[in-house]
């Protein structure tokens, strides 16, 4: 893996953090708009930690794919999750 792995790691534990009070939130009968929004900031969290994952494949594995089949392969690769991300 290229990216920073304190700052994913960092990102994913504040995720389990915030999923920890999820539960607790839901044992506890909390609003369900209040949980909504801390499952909704949670979801950002992880969007950012993926992020960083991707940005860090772009820059390190893609651009450094030796052959012209390689980075197509690669660039393939990010397509196909861009478009998962997209749905």
């Amino acid at each position: 893996m290229m990216a920073d792995k304190q700052k994913v790691s960092k990102l994913l534990r504040t995720a389990r953090g915030q999923i920890d009070g999820i539960l607790k939130m839901i044992e506890e009968d909390r609003y369900c708009v209040d949980i909504s929004n801390q499952l909704m900031a949670t979801q950002a969290v992880l969007k950012k930690a993926n992020m960083e994952v991707l940005t860090a494949h772009c820059k390190g594995c893609v651009a450094a794919a030796d052959t012209a089949e390689e980075k197509e392969e690669k660039i393939d690769e990010m397509i196909s999750l861009l478009s998962k991300l997209m749905k």
